[in-house]
């Protein structure tokens, strides 16, 4: 189900590193409620692109629009921006010292000005809907990778973003905990959640997103509903990937 206007807006997004161009020109709209996949070979530019839009990168070239606003302006302050977005890492990215109800609450009361009795309260309704009610006071040495995962998906809603960024959260994951974290995913684009994930889950991505781009050397290559970008692919490089892909068991 999507608006006519999008949440999010990519306008022609340039990013370099030296000499090497990442994104050479991307261009993608995410609506509201609409789960946006985004899959490719390695080096294909999905997680600058996460990064970008996030504003972690600055741009060479384009624009970041969110809820038609230009947050990549430089007169803008990205922090404030970024509290219209949450992200997740490949890397769970906890705080180590801290416990899973204070690495929730850290940046709704230190960055957002929200009471502790407040962002506790939201913390916990957040736990509860991951499936960590009881580990509030654990810290995240004792739970496992699907739980850390979790736990910072959990965090990255605390705020209760527009857009989520997924950066490809099963990856660092070991296979029997990916599961875990896919249903998780799952439930929330089931409940409206607008999406932009990265993700080598092919089969989730067909699943899940409403949307599949396929980025290759720093473009969209191709973008359409999953059955069509997944099954009957239109452009060559993208029946390639695919291909291997299958061959690697992926598919």
């Amino acid at each position: 189900m999507t608006t006519d206007s999008p949440v999010l807006g990519v306008r022609g997004v340039v990013k370099r590193y030296g000499g090497q161009t990442v994104l050479a020109g991307v261009d993608l709209d995410v609506h509201e409620h609409e789960v946006v996949a985004l899959i490719g070979s390695s080096g294909s530019g999905k997680s600058t692109l996460l990064r970008c839009v996030n504003l972690l990168e600055d741009l060479d070239d384009g624009r970041i629009l969110l809820d038609g606003v230009d947050v990549s302006d430089p007169r803008v302050d990205a922090d404030v921006a970024r509290r219209g977005m949450g992200i997740v890492f490949q890397s769970f990215n906890l705080f180590p010292h801290m416990s899973v109800l204070d690495n929730i609450t850290l940046a709704p009361r230190v960055v957002h000005g929200v009471s502790r009795e407040d962002a506790e309260q939201r913390a916990a309704e957040l736990l509860e809907r991951v499936g960590l009610a009881d580990r509030a006071g654990s810290y995240p040495d004792n739970l496992s990778g699907g739980q850390q995962q979790r736990v910072a998906i959990a965090r990255a809603l605390a705020y209760s973003p527009r857009l989520l960024l997924l950066d490809e959260v099963t990856s660092a994951l070991d296979p029997e905990l990916v599961g875990e974290v896919l249903s998780l995913v799952r439930e929330l684009a089931a409940h409206g959640r607008t999406i932009l994930m990265a993700t080598h889950e092919m089969g989730f991505a067909r699943q899940v997103a409403d949307r599949v781009c396929f980025l290759d050397g720093g473009r969209v290559i191709e973008s359409g509903p999953p059955e069509q970008v997944l099954g009957s692919p239109v452009h060559e490089r993208t029946r390639q990937f695919l291909r291997r892909i299958i061959d690697a068991g992926r598919l």
